[in-house]
């Protein structure tokens, strides 16, 4: 597609002014639940999404109640996640690396989709559905596999009549009493989606991986994030520290407007499909 065709639906001062500051740089791209919401997949943090209260760590490590509630909709997420399909905004990305213009993207997403999409430096800050892991012995899974047992243990829920979801997507309490939760073959212990639960950090080494490709880089685009997780508010300042260029694309406000060379109030699909087309031109 051309940039032209971008064009006419972007606002032009800003993608200039985002070009010029990027043109001839190493981009590092940092991306939130915005980049994924075009492959289908929804924002819980964006303008007009729905309240939701999120398990923490602490309530699903101590609570069989609570990880039968958890494993409900998490296998139905990742059923969701396992069909969505990488979007212009993950090739266009994709493509930048290739040309190696951008050195790799941080990611805040767990859907994979940067990896499918063709990245190959890819910083998974908040884990990654694709990997289930016991919390006793360390034994790692792939969620694919994990899957058909827990289809095979609880055949009900491939009929979706049968698995009642409130207004945000979570399940309602009837949905999930009599699911039989998978444990670990090896030892028997509590499996756990190898993603940062609420109440957990960022891995220490997963974080400086993330600096270091910034601080690799000439330049920084944030897209699709609000910046509330104060992971992504202190990679924008290491860039900031630095001097470098920070480009910001989200529909609605960030934390992180005020401190940004560029803001591109508009979708991040169009906007780095534009940029890509520029850039790689």
């Amino acid at each position: 597609m051309s940039i032209a065709t971008h064009l006419a639906a972007l606002p032009a001062q800003q993608l200039d002014a985002a070009l010029t500051a990027l043109s001839g740089r190493r981009i590092a791209v940092l991306t939130g639940a915005g980049v994924s919401t075009d492959s289908g997949i929804p924002d819980y943090r964006g303008e007009g999404a729905p309240r939701r209260t999120p398990m923490t760590v602490d309530q699903y490590l101590s609570s069989d109640a609570a990880r039968r509630r958890y494993w409900v909709g998490s296998h139905l997420g990742w059923r969701a996640f396992a069909a969505a399909e990488p979007n212009a905004g993950h090739r266009a990305i994709a493509s930048l690396e290739e040309r190696g213009i951008v050195s790799g993207v941080i990611t805040q997403n767990v859907d994979g989709l940067h990896v499918r999409a063709g990245s190959r430096r890819v910083v998974e800050l908040h884990g990654t559905m694709r990997r289930v892991f016991c919390t006793h012995c360390g034994q790692v899974f792939d969620r694919r596999d994990l899957a058909v047992r827990v289809e095979a243990d609880n055949p009900w829920i491939v009929v979706p009549e049968n698995v009642k979801l409130g207004p945000d997507g979570d399940v309602l309490p009837e949905s999930w009493e009599d699911f039989r939760v998978p444990s670990c073959t090896v030892c028997g212990g509590v499996l756990k989606p190898d993603v940062v639960f609420f109440g957990e950090f960022i891995p220490a080494e997963k974080f400086r991986e993330a600096e270091q490709l910034v601080h690799a880089s000439d330049a920084l685009v944030i897209a699709g994030s609000s910046l509330v997780v104060n992971s992504g508010i202190r990679l924008l300042e290491r860039a900031r520290r630095r001097r470098m260029p920070v480009v910001i694309v989200n529909r609605g406000q960030t934390r992180g407007d005020a401190r940004a060379t560029v803001k591109i109030d508009a979708g991040t699909s169009e906007v780095l499909s534009a940029l890509a087309d520029a850039l790689e031109g």
